[in-house]
């Protein structure tokens, strides 16, 4: 009789001391562990990120860490974490937590337009993915890639179209790069190399001209006539006489694309540089800024008409006066040199 007392006493402890563990278990696998008040917190956690660090990342997001990283243990997790971007909502438990790691990847929004140079698209693309400016800069510039599908590095630019993307945030630099070829590459389908084909253009010499077009006209619904202006004078073999041009030429000259130049002078017109339009005949090597889509659409349909010459409008500005012939235009621009020098721009 002594000896049932014991043994019964035995599995009354073993069933409590099997609940309170069960409990505890529970408890570790299903309890909301969350402690921040939004409905939802993001995290990042980098490619080659241990185990450690995403446990730093949460800690100020969970109630209770030592549980987490307990059942993130027993389900394998804290020898596989995964690079990404994750969503943890309010009030998820550590199953629900560990499962959105694992396999909740989120895409997020990549957008970028009107960037002068690779670094400066390297820059703004940098914050917003996880790959830095510099790996991405790297991957720009790659000689075997652009070689490879007919690029160099004055037209590099001109292979990047402005416009907002889905990437996962773990993207890397060479997959951003090659994910952007593809892009350009339905940008350009069949109706518009048609349309740069009847212009004698090719993809990349239409974008040339549209980041000028872009550059001298801010208004969209101008860019057509701007576009029609530019392709009269390439059929005449006109120079382009592009100020935007000699400013470019002017930064790449001096290595600092920072420079604010507001007027373009007399001598500045005689620097020796590819870019320098009122110099050199044609297009130059590449194109001078990252155009809006807007402004490759007004190279593509451009307004027909017989303007050869153009200058700011100080009567309606942000838009521009036309003529036909040379001293139309002259008379058109004292106007706009009485202004400039009243506004004291000498730079």
């Amino acid at each position: 009789m002594y000896i049932k007392r014991i043994l019964l006493a035995i599995v009354l402890i073993g069933l409590v001391v099997g609940g309170i563990f069960a409990y505890k278990v529970y408890n570790a696998i299903f309890s909301p562990n969350t402690s921040f008040v939004n409905d939802e917190a993001f995290v990042y956690i980098e490619s080659d990120a241990s185990f450690a660090e995403v446990r730093e990342t949460l800690d100020p997001l969970l109630k209770d860490l030592v549980s987490f990283e307990q059942i993130a243990k027993r389900k394998g997790y804290a020898a596989n974490v995964k690079g990404g971007k994750y969503a943890i909502k309010k009030g998820m438990n550590n199953n629900e937590i560990i499962n959105s790691l694992r396999s909740a990847n989120m895409p997020v929004k990549v957008s970028f337009n009107n960037q002068e140079t690779l670094e400066d698209l390297a820059g703004r693309v940098a914050s917003q993915i996880e790959a830095d400016s510099v790996s991405l800069a790297r991957a720009f510039r790659d000689n075997e890639f652009l070689k490879s599908n007919q690029f160099n590095e004055d037209s590099s630019l001109s292979m990047y179209i402005p416009n907002s993307y889905e990437f996962f945030w773990n993207t890397s630099a060479v997959e951003f790069r090659e994910r952007m070829l593809k892009e350009y590459n339905r940008f350009w389908n069949e109706g518009r190399l048609e349309r740069a084909q009847e212009l004698g253009l090719t993809p990349k010499e239409v974008v040339t001209l549209a980041s000028i077009v872009h550059k001298e006209s801010a208004k969209i619904d101008e860019r057509p006539k701007v576009a029609g202006l530019y392709l009269n004078r390439l059929r005449k073999n006109m120079r382009l006489q592009a100020d935007p041009t000699v400013i470019f030429a002017m930064k790449k000259h001096a290595g600092d694309f920072d420079m604010v130049i507001k007027r373009v002078l007399y001598k500045d017109l005689e620097l020796d540089s590819p870019y320098n339009t009122y110099k050199y005949a044609g297009l130059p090597p590449g194109p001078i800024t990252m155009p809006d889509i807007s402004a490759i659409n007004a190279v593509l349909n451009p307004e027909k008409h017989q303007y050869y010459y153009f200058v700011a409008n100080v009567e309606n500005f942000g838009y521009h006066k036309f003529a036909e012939t040379l001293a139309q235009h002259n008379r058109n621009k004292v106007q706009y040199i009485r202004w400039i020098n009243a506004q004291k721009i000498r730079r």
